[in-house]
């Protein structure tokens, strides 16, 4: 297959599956949505369950977190997330509403960014989401941006209702639309254009300021930065060439580079020339602009002078639905992994007020197993998932619980809970053997947020009749730490936390 056309099957590929992400496909499904030859499908599978983009679960294949880097990259290309974000979160605060991000997208609008209320009745657009342009107030501001607003009275769905305005760069084209977002239940249209208005227009104004001051800046692409894996950075071509002596023909290194070069364009505010991609991916200036014109044919990147921009049909690929997961949702794939590969039982937790909250559970088959469900509470003193997510507070914090005894072996005091707290954070481990119950013994890590904070800790549960100590430290604990890596990786990319 030639490098274009390995691309384009690439992505057609993505793009079913992305269509029906709630569908579990096949191979075969997927050869007959596409068209294309089932080699020709089964190498580019491989090639991006390789990549990380799609997960692969016995003969089913579901999109996965690392996928997001497509749309993340197109979100940095236009940069008007980071740059408006701010004025949008704090309108939403300001008003008490749901406010929205849209951009223009064939003849749709696009969203870029959610700044939703919590409420019973709350908005569940995502980033990603697309709605026709003539049926919501978002499209309706950027398909008339000279009128003095838009509006929206249940034109997309009963009993919502919207109100919006464009956004107008410094040459006053409309790049997006801001909307404030509500429901007939707490406001009429108009009432909700009364209410909202006046500081829609004064925030519009600030978003229009900030634009401005953005042109000024100079275009720095950052080298290596928003690369897929393998392909990113100076060794770009070398991480390829070793996937593709690793798989063999079953690995499409043009389907990869050409991917990389997608995300390359993200490296900079306004897109990138085809010298600062080549340069970012470490590839040759022909394999950029190959893939770069490929891009734009298929309509997800666009030239403007001497640099290619994405344009919001990357966010298409799959974004949506992958930054709708919940956290549990994000963890229960790696969960299910790890219990497979240690054939025990295995739980994330996070910690809530002095105790740990299960929020993910994998349990094994067998006759005898550790009983416990999402949503259980432990004391966190008692458990090695409680002490690992203790060793992330401050001492004070930990000096001040008062542990009780749950069976003869549990440390009950404080000084004895400060020491082993400590020796978790040193360890980057707990093992804690019988003292939430008798018989019970378990081994715990951190899982890591984006900013290196623990937010929440992985476990494999046995019986101690089954499981040593030495058995849990030599064989399961570098599992442990192996899952909680890729958790931690997932998480970086959905930025879901708990």
């Amino acid at each position: 297959m030639e490098p274009a056309g390995t691309l384009e099957r690439g992505l057609s590929v993505l793009r079913v599956l992305a269509a029906d992400p709630g569908r579990r496909m096949r191979a075969t499904d997927l050869v007959r949505a596409t068209g294309l030859a089932r080699s020709t499908v089964d190498r580019v599978l491989a090639t991006l369950v390789h990549l990380g983009h799609l997960r692969a679960e016995g003969r089913d294949v579901l999109l996965a977190p690392p996928l997001m880097e497509l749309g993340a990259a197109y979100l940095a290309c236009d940069g008007l997330r980071e740059s408006l974000s701010p004025l949008a979160g704090r309108l939403a605060a300001e008003l008490d509403e749901s406010v929205s991000l849209a951009v223009r997208d064939g003849d749709g609008v696009r969203f870029v960014g959610q700044f939703t209320r919590r409420r019973t009745m709350s908005v569940a657009f995502r980033v990603g989401d697309l709605l026709p342009a003539g049926r919501c107030a978002a499209g309706l501001a950027l398909l008339d941006p000279a009128a003095p607003w838009a509006e929206d009275d249940q034109l997309i769905e009963p009993g919502l209702i919207a109100v919006a305005l464009p956004v107008r760069d410094p040459d006053g084209k409309a790049s997006c639309a801001v909307s404030v977002v509500s429901h007939t239940s707490r406001h009429t249209v108009a009432g909700l254009r009364a209410h909202a208005l006046p500081r829609l227009r004064a925030t519009v104004a600030e978003m229009e300021a900030v634009l401005a001051a953005g042109a000024r800046e100079p275009h720095h692409p950052r080298t290596g930065a928003l690369a897929g894996p393998g392909e990113g950075g100076p060794s770009g071509a070398d991480g390829s060439r070793a996937a593709k002596e690793e798989l063999g023909m079953g690995y499409l290194q043009s389907l990869a580079r050409g991917l990389a070069v997608l995300v390359s364009l993200g490296s900079a505010r306004g897109g990138c020339t085809l010298a600062e991609s080549a340069k970012v991916t470490g590839l040759p200036r022909a394999t950029v602009r190959r893939a770069a014109q490929t891009l734009e044919g298929l309509g997800y990147a666009a030239a403007d002078g001497n640099r290619y921009v994405l344009l919001p049909k990357v966010l298409a690929l799959g974004y949506a639905h992958l930054s709708g997961r919940t956290f549990g949702e994000v963890v229960q794939p790696h969960l299910a992994d790890l219990v497979a590969r240690v054939r025990e039982s295995a739980s994330v937790a996070v910690l809530s007020g002095d105790d740990v909250l299960y929020v993910a559970r994998v349990p094994t088959v067998s006759i005898m197993s550790v009983n416990i469900t999402v949503g259980t509470r432990f004391p966190a003193y008692a458990t090695s998932m409680g002490r690992v997510l203790l060793a992330g507070l401050p001492a004070e914090r930990v000096a001040a619980i008062e542990p009780k005894p749950l069976s003869q072996h549990t440390i009950t005091s404080p000084e004895g809970l400060a020491a082993a707290v400590r020796r978790a954070a040193a360890d980057g481990y707990a093992l804690v053997d019988q003292e939430l119950e008798e018989g019970v013994r378990s081994i715990a890590v951190p899982v890591h947020g984006p900013d290196g904070r623990v937010v929440a800790a992985v476990n494999v549960a046995t019986h101690a009749s089954k499981a040593s100590r030495d058995h849990l430290l030599r064989d399961v604990l570098p599992e442990l730490r192996r899952t909680a890596a890729r958790m931690e990786a997932d998480l970086a990319h959905t930025g879901r936390l708990p």
